[in-house]
Order: C-alpha cells, then structure tokens, then sequence
C-alpha cells in the first residue's frame, strides 16, 4: 500500500480454493450474517442460527466453517482487509490530513468494536493465530504508514512522528475510551498534538 492505486488490500484470511458462484454468493451471506450476529449477540451464538438467518441449510454452513473457528477467522479477516481498503481509497483525498484521521478514526472504532471478536479466536499448537494476528497487523501498520508518510510528505502532520507510536496512541483511545464521544475528541486532540 505504497501509493494510490496500488491495488486491491490483500486478502487476510486463510488461504480459499476458488469457489463457484453460487457457492462465493453463500460464503459471503454466511460472512455477512455472522459479522451482524456476532455484533448483537457474540461470538458464542449457535452456529445453526446464522445459518437460518442467512437462509442456507446446515450442511452449507458448516462446508463452508467446519467449525466456529474458522468461522471467527473469516469475519475478523473480512472486517481488516475493509479497514485496509478503505485506508487505499483515502489516499485519493485532497486533504492528506484529513484522510489520515479519516481512516484512524476507523481504526479506533475496529479496536473498539471487534477486539473481543479477535480474541475470540482460539488458540492452537501449529502457532496459526499467531501468524493471522501478525498478518492482520503488519497490514495495518501499512496501511496507516502508508497515510502517515503521505500527510507528512505534504508537511500536514509533525514530521518526526513514527506510526507505531502514533498506531499505540490510536489504540489507547480505542481502549480506554467511555464512547464514540470521547474518543472524537481524543482524537481531536491527537490531531492538535501532532499538528505541524
């Protein structure tokens, strides 16, 4: 994510064989009915009931997510690959600064709204949600430095500022925020702070 255009985020999942279009068209209903379900009702909800709301039968679901891991995974990956993409099309913005606070304060409210959906995500012995988390991150870290190095670049934001502390102090306002209300204007803040 090196510069405007650069293409498509990648993808974050774990690796899919090619699917046919009725079969990409469940997957994505299941995906999407799963990011609603969970978001209401965590990440413990039934497996079953995703699949009625989403209308495709079991045996569908579960071809698709053998298993509420894989399911999780899926979701989480979908909602960063979005969080990326978007930070892409920001970089079109006339304004470097305001694209930049754009998209962090989407990374905010991700933190806020889907970090107990990543640590939802078992463990395993073969280390691969640690892989998918460092993935997951490394594609974040880009795409905010990617921002970052553009805003600077056009002398919008302190030229000495780093993205990983910037990146920590995006998530402490994610964290430890009451709202949306206060993290708006901790954010303003930030914004003030790093103010050229």
């Amino acid at each position: 994510m090196s510069s405007a255009g650069a293409g498509p985020a990648p993808d974050l999942g774990p690796p899919q064989r090619p699917r046919r279009a009725d079969a990409q068209r469940n997957y994505e209903r299941l995906l999407a009915t799963a990011r609603e379900i969970f978001s209401e009702r965590g990440v413990d909800v039934p497996l079953d009931d995703i699949a009625r709301r989403a209308g495709i039968g079991n045996a569908t679901m579960y071809r698709h997510f053998p298993t509420r891991r894989e399911l999780i995974i899926a979701v989480y990956a979908n909602e960063v690959t979005a969080l990326c993409t978007q930070g892409e099309a920001l970089l079109k913005d006339e304004s470097p600064a305001d694209a930049l606070f754009d998209w962090l304060q989407a990374f905010i409210a991700h933190v806020a709204a889907k970090r107990e959906l990543a640590l939802a995500i078992p463990n395993d012995q073969g280390g691969q949600r640690s892989a998918l988390f460092d993935r997951w991150h490394k594609a974040m870290h880009t795409t905010a430095s990617t921002l970052l190095t553009h805003a600077q670049s056009r002398g919008a934001v302190d030229a000495d500022l780093n993205v990983s502390d910037l990146l920590t102090l995006a998530n402490g306002i994610a964290v430890a925020s009451s709202g949306s209300d206060q993290a708006e204007r901790c954010l303003e803040l930030l914004r003030r702070g790093i103010a050229p």
